[in-house]
């Protein structure tokens, strides 16, 4: 039970969420095939939300920043990876 309660009180649906895309996009980033690898940007963005959410509810400002340019960043793979022909390494 206080397992159960020490779990509620320190892990939000937000760090869920960071955790579990952030780490799924950085994983994705490493692949060799390049059609895995592709999908990193948009599990990077899929976890944007939740970095804002959290920022803002912290009131931490330096990271909602933060938060901006790495979603520009993401966005920036989806447009090489998703429409500019991207999806091969050119090896």
């Amino acid at each position: 039970m206080l397992w159960g309660f020490l779990w509620r009180a320190t892990v939000s649906f937000d760090q869920i969420g960071i955790a579990f895309f952030g780490l799924l996009a950085i994983a994705l980033t490493q692949q060799e095939d390049a059609g895995r690898r592709r999908w990193a940007c948009w599990f990077g963005l899929a976890g944007q939300p939740f970095w804002f959410y959290s920022s803002f509810v912290a009131e931490q400002w330096g990271i909602a920043v933060l938060a901006v340019f790495y979603t520009i960043a993401w966005l920036e793979g989806v447009r090489v990876h998703w429409f500019k022909g991207g999806g091969s390494d050119g090896a």
